[in-house]
């Protein structure tokens, strides 16, 4: 029987699965040789405008909030980031549920 709705994300193979989607489009990529060292400060999960996901994949993923970012309203990759970077002056974790 396959996972109802709301526990999409609980099956390690289902949750590899959505992080690689999830993953793929980023705009800034660590592996990339044009990545810039300033952006190593400036990565969604230390932006005060993301908010991490609940459970498993709130430690790599969250949604953006950001009015004045192209990502508002979007998840994004916690090493990902944008021109529009706010410091929250911490790196955010997932609430325990």
């Amino acid at each position: 029987m396959p996972n109802a709705p709301h526990d999409a994300g609980t099956n390690p193979d289902e949750r590899d699965a959505i992080h690689a989607r999830w993953v793929a489009p980023r705009t800034r990529s660590t592996a990339d040789p044009a990545y810039l060292e300033a952006w190593y400060d400036e990565q969604c999960g230390a932006c005060r405008f993301w908010f991490p996901l609940a459970g498993d994949l709130g430690h790599d993923h969250g949604a953006c909030a950001n009015p004045a970012s192209s990502h508002d309203r979007a998840v994004m990759f916690e090493h990902d980031g944008c021109n529009a970077f706010s410091s929250s002056g911490t790196w955010a974790v997932p609430e325990e549920m």
